[in-house]
C-alpha cells in the first residue's frame, strides 16, 4: 500500500512538473512571438518613415526648383509675358506710340545739343573780327560757327549797313524762325503722351466689356470668367501710363533745353546790337 501510494505521488509530481515546464515553454514562445511581431512592426514603421522622407524631400525639391525658375526669369521675359497677356491689339498700338515718340525725342535731343553754342566765346570772336576786319570778317566767323545764335548774328550783320533798327528787326524775325526750328516735332511728343493712356483706357473698357459678356454667356459670376477681362484691362492701362511717363520726362527735358537756347539767343542778340552800335560809333570817330 505504501509502495502504491509512493508510485502515485511520483507520477503526480512528474505530471505536474511536465505541465509546468510545457506552460513555461508556451509562455516563452508567446513572448518571443510578441517581441518578434513588435520588432517587425517597428521595422515596417521605420521603412515607411524612410520611404516618406524621400517623397517629402522630392516634393520640397520640386517646389524649390519651381521657385528658382520663377526667380530666374529676367525682366525682359516678364515684360514679354505681360505684353502678350495684355493682347496685341492695344498693346501693339501703345508700343508704336512709344517707338515713334522715342524716335522724335532722340532726334530732338541730338539737334538741340548740336545747336548749343558757347555764346560768350562767339561774341568775343565777333568783336575781335569787327575790330580787325570789319563786318565781313565778323560774318565769316558766324558762317563758320554752327547753331542758331551764329545764324541770328549773321542775319543781323548782313543788315548792318541799313542801320541799327533794321538789325534789330532782322534779329527778332530770324530769332522767331530759329525758335520754331528748335520746337519742331515737340507737338508730336505731346500727342503721344496724351494718346498712350487713352489707348490704355480704351483697352480697359473693352476688357471689362469682354468680362461682362463672358458672365452673361455663362449665366453665373465666376472669378475665373471675370479675371481674364480685368487682367487685360489693367495691363493695357499700366502699359499706357508707363509710356506716357517715359515720354513726359523726355518732353520736359526738351522744353527746358529749348527755353535755355531761346534765352541765350535773346541775350546774345542784345549783345550783338550793342557791339554794332559801339563799332558804328568808333567808325564815326575815326
Amino acid at each position: 500500500m505504501k509502495k502504491l501510494f509512493t508510485l502515485f505521488a511520483v507520477a503526480s509530481f512528474l505530471t505536474f512538473g511536465v505541465g509546468q515546464y510545457s506552460y513555461a515553454q508556451d509562455g516563452d514562445s508567446t513572448a518571443m512571438q510578441t517581441e518578434m511581431a513588435d520588432s517587425a512592426s517597428a521595422d515596417s514603421a521605420m521603412a515607411e518613415e524612410t520611404t516618406e522622407e524621400p517623397v517629402a524631400e522630392e516634393t520640397t525639391t520640386t517646389e524649390e526648383t519651381t521657385e528658382v525658375a520663377k526667380e530666374d526669369k529676367s525682366f525682359h521675359q516678364i515684360l514679354k509675358e505681360k505684353f502678350i497677356e495684355g493682347g496685341p491689339e492695344f498693346m501693339g498700338i501703345v508700343l508704336l506710340c512709344l517707338i515713334l515718340g522715342l524716335a522724335i525725342v532722340i532726334e530732338r535731343i541730338i539737334y538741340l545739343n548740336m545747336a548749343t553754342t558757347n555764346t560768350k566765346k562767339l561774341l568775343a570772336n565777333v568783336e575781335d573780327a569787327l575790330n580787325s576786319g570789319g563786318v565781313d570778317a565778323a560774318k565769316e566767323v558766324c558762317r563758320s560757327t554752327s547753331g542758331p545764335v551764329a545764324s541770328i548774328f549773321y542775319q543781323g550783320l548782313d543788315r548792318s549797313h541799313e542801320g541799327i533798327e533794321m538789325v534789330e528787326k532782322s534779329v527778332v524775325s530770324y530769332g522767331s524762325v530759329q525758335m520754331g526750328l528748335l520746337e519742331k516735332g515737340v507737338s508730336w511728343i505731346s500727342l503721344f503722351i496724351a494718346l498712350a493712356p487713352m489707348l490704355g483706357f480704351m483697352g480697359t473698357v473693352i476688357g471689362m466689356i469682354d468680362a461682362f459678356d463672358a458672365i452673361e454667356a455663362a449665366g453665373d459670376i465666376s472669378p475665373s470668367l471675370v479675371a481674364g477681362g480685368i487682367k487685360i484691362a489693367l495691363l493695357t492701362t499700366v502699359f499706357g501710363l508707363i509710356v506716357a511717363i517715359i515720354l513726359q520726362i523726355f518732353y520736359n527735358y526738351i522744353i527746358a533745353k529749348v527755353d535755355s537756347l531761346v534765352n541765350d539767343m535773346e541775350n546774345a542778340s542784345i549783345s550783338l546790337v550793342d557791339l554794332l552800335v559801339k563799332h558804328e560809333l568808333q567808325n564815326k570817330k575815326a
